[in-house]
C-alpha cells in the first residue's frame, strides 16, 4: 500500500512547482513538488480503503507524504476520540507552516464537536514548541471566532506566549480576523492587552491589510501602533 501511494506521489511531481513550493517554506528541504489539489485527491481515495492500516504504515521522509496523512486524518469518518487521537499523533510531525494550517483546514469535524476539540487544544496553546502552539492558534483561528467564543479566543491569544515566529504570527493572523469579525471588542482588546511589541505592531498590520476593514478604521489602528 505505502510503496503504491509513494509511487502516486512521486508521479506527481511538478520541477517548476517544487522550486516555487519550496522557496515558501523556509527549513523544509524535502519537498517533491506535488501541488495540494493532487494530494486532496489521494487523500479522499484513501479514506474511502482502509486509511487505518495507512496511517500506521505510511512513512514521512518527504514533505508531500507528511502533509497527505494530515489531509486524511481531515477526511476519515470515525468517531470524535479516535479522530482527535491520531490528530494528537499528527501534530508532532509538524515543523512548518503549510503542513499547520492545511492540517486545521482540514479538521472539519470541529465544527460539530466544539466543545470537545476546545478542551482537546488548551495545552497545545501554552506547549513549548512553536507549531503545536501555531497548531493551536490556526484552530483556534479557523474555528472559534465567533460569537460564543470571541472573549475567551481574545483571553487565550493574549496569554499565548512563545518566542518563535511562526507562532506570533499566528496570533497576529488570528488577532486580524478577531477584528474583522468583532471590531468593536478587539479594539478594546488591543488597548489593554499583553502582547509582546512584535505580535502587536503585526496584528495591527494584518488589519491594515484586509479589504473588509474600512479606510477610517485603518486610519485609526496605524495610529495606534507601538514605537
Amino acid at each position: 500500500m505505502e510503496n503504491t501511494i509513494r509511487k502516486q506521489i512521486f508521479e506527481l511531481i511538478d520541477p517548476k512547482y517544487q522550486k516555487f513550493s519550496a522557496a515558501l517554506i523556509p527549513n523544509v528541504d524535502n519537498v517533491l513538488g506535488v501541488r495540494l489539489p493532487e494530494l486532496r485527491k489521494i487523500a479522499k481515495q484513501i479514506a474511502k480503503e482502509d486509511w487505518r492500516t495507512y496511517l500506521e504504515i505510511t512513512e514521512s521522509d518527504y514533505f508531500e507524504e507528511i502533509m497527505l496523512q494530515g489531509m486524511v486524518i481531515g477526511y476519515i469518518q470515525a468517531d470524535i476520540d479516535e479522530q482527535l487521537s491520531y490528530v494528537a499523533s499528527f501534530v508532532p510531525k509538524i515543523d512548518n507552516w503549510s503542513v499547520c494550517d492545511s492540517f486545521c483546514t482540514g479538521l472539519k469535524f470541529t465544527k460539530e464537536h466544539r466543545e470537545r476539540v476546545w478542551e482537546f487544544l488548551q495545552p497545545y496553546l501554552s506547549s513549548k514548541n512553536e507549531y503545536e502552539v501555531r497548531f493551536g492558534v490556526v484552530m483556534l483561528l479557523n474555528y472559534y471566532i465567533e460569537s460564543d467564543y470571541i472573549e475567551k479566543v481574545l483571553y487565550l491569544l493574549d496569554s499565548t506566549k512563545h518566542d518563535g515566529f511562526y507562532a506570533k504570527m499566528a496570533v497576529a493572523w488570528a488577532l486580524s480576523i478577531c477584528y474583522v469579525k468583532f471590531p468593536a471588542l478587539t479594539l478594546d482588546y488591543l488597548k489593554y492587552s499583553e502582547l509582546d511589541n512584535f505580535t502587536y505592531n503585526k496584528a495591527l498590520q494584518k488589519i491594515t491589510e484586509s479589504h473588509r476593514v474600512d479606510m477610517d478604521a485603518k486610519i485609526l489602528i496605524r495610529s495606534m501602533k507601538r514605537k
